[in-house]
């Protein structure tokens, strides 16, 4: 990406001005959702609305049209029926706009009728240079800097996670998902029918981007597949990128046209695509967060891991599970089992081999043992740490006690494994604020140090 298209993308994503046409407070509308989420960063920006039909929105003074307004405009936001979006267009243009959003449904979406519209809008915007953002989509947001350009029902927090959807609804829900939760975001794209701007743009920027550390897809179908997969080879050298690929089975497919106007594809032909290009592909909403809040969170290390358990089954179906995966554990040598073998600490009958079976009555200072005993040890590149809740169990203080082991073992991820409900809840929300994420099974835990493990 040169410079300049950098600047062009860095005026939607980072806007001083924003115009919102079709701007309501009507309840329930669209208009009143977008305009409702910009208001809460107006502090960083300016924002104007455009409505011929009403003098004031939320108590603010509306334009009849983008062209009334005397400043310039970074970022138009347009929210009116598709009919009337190439007048519209053409006023943006007129303005020069920095970029221009169209919410509005109604274009290739549809078929033919809506093809030409969509053909018409963007040969108007194109003309004048104009970057667009759909039609067909719910818009952008930009945590760090306030910026909520969508009428999603909340704002997620700000993260190192860069999050771009062909569906704009799922963005909600993902959203909504991770509220009371401490993973968040860099950069939220839900880009539609890629009418403009593609996701190959969007990936140029978030790999420039410093605020992002890995990037997220939800993908139906792709518009410039051989660039897509150049360009994500070269990015997953320095920034992983996550993908759930959906319209897979044959129904899938037919869905995906109405819903985006894309081609689905192959699936085979993708999921190789995928591996080619360094890209990990995940089958769930959940795993694609799962995977995402590793390696958004924890270094990468090589193969070779300690699992730590006050479960026998649970240490069981974890060491199965990497065994499934290509997860290699690493023996314990002599010298660390010497070390937990001469603490008055460690119960007689705990495993002596990895999984490290440290046995259900296990206190923190039990615990403390054998976490900073495996990681002294040098082949112990990671450790997956699973706590099973008995009656003696301390979840907060074993939490403290990880935390303490990360700051230690800076490169060496730790992966935990809280198992239980409201008995732990507090003691994840402290190791989550702490950067280390938790997983309430196994086979979570160990799908996200598949993706730590290098090579």
């Amino acid at each position: 990406m040169t410079d300049e298209k950098f600047q062009k993308l860095n005026k939607i994503f980072n806007p001083k001005t924003i115009a919102v046409i079709g701007a309501t407070d009507r309840p329930g509308s669209v208009g009143r959702g977008l305009c409702k989420n910009l208001l809460e960063g107006r502090k960083y920006r300016r924002i104007y609305f455009v409505n011929p039909f009403k003098e004031k929105v939320f108590g603010f003074k509306t334009y009849p049209k983008i062209t009334d307004i005397c400043k310039e405009i970074d970022l138009a936001i347009i929210a009116v029926p598709a009919k009337i979006v190439p007048k519209i267009a053409k006023d943006c243009a007129k303005k020069r706009v920095g970029g221009v959003i169209i919410i509005s449904a109604g274009f290739a979406e549809i078929g033919k009728e809506g093809r030409k519209l969509q053909g018409e809008v963007v040969k108007i915007l194109k003309e004048k240079n104009v970057p667009l953002v759909g039609p067909n989509c719910l818009g952008i947001i930009r945590p760090k800097i306030k910026l909520n350009a969508t009428f999603a029902p909340a704002t997620p927090q700000p993260g190192e996670i860069a999050f771009f959807s062909q569906s704009g609804a799922l963005i909600d829900s993902v959203i909504d998902a991770f509220a009371d939760t401490t993973l968040g975001f860099s950069l939220v794209v839900s880009y539609g029918n890629e009418a403009g701007l593609t996701l190959c743009d969007f990936l140029e920027f978030a790999w420039k981007d410093k605020e992002t550390k890995v990037i997220v897809l939800y993908i139906e179908g792709l518009k410039e597949g051989r660039r897509f997969f150049e360009l994500s080879k070269k990015i997953t050298r320095t920034k992983p990128i996550v993908v759930l690929k959906g319209g897979k089975s044959q129904r899938a497919k037919k869905a995906v046209s109405s819903h985006t106007g894309s081609l689905a594809g192959e699936k085979e032909i993708f999921s190789a695509a995928f591996r080619q290009a360094g890209i990990i592909e995940v089958e769930s909403v959940e795993e694609l967060f799962d995977i995402a809040k590793a390696l958004a969170w924890q270094r990468k290390c090589k193969n070779g891991i300690g699992i730590i358990t006050n479960g026998g089954g649970a240490g069981v179906l974890c060491a199965d599970y990497c065994e499934k995966f290509g997860i290699r554990l690493t023996q314990i040598s002599k010298k660390t089992l010497k070390v937990l073998n001469a603490s008055l600490i460690m119960h007689p009958a705990y495993s002596r081999s990895n999984p490290l079976d440290i046995v259900g009555d296990a206190l923190p200072d039990r615990y403390k043992l054998a976490i900073n005993a495996l990681l002294s040890q040098e082949n112990i590149h990671g450790l997956i740490i699973i706590q099973t809740l008995q009656i003696m169990t301390r979840p907060l203080e074993n939490a403290k006690i990880i935390i303490e082991a990360q700051k230690k073992w800076k490169n060496k991820p730790i992966i935990t494994v809280f198992m239980g409900g409201k008995g732990v809840q507090k003691a994840i929300k402290l190791l989550e604020k702490n950067k280390i994420p938790n997983y309430p099974d196994p086979l979570q835990a160990v799908k996200a140090m598949k993706a730590l493990i290098s090579g």
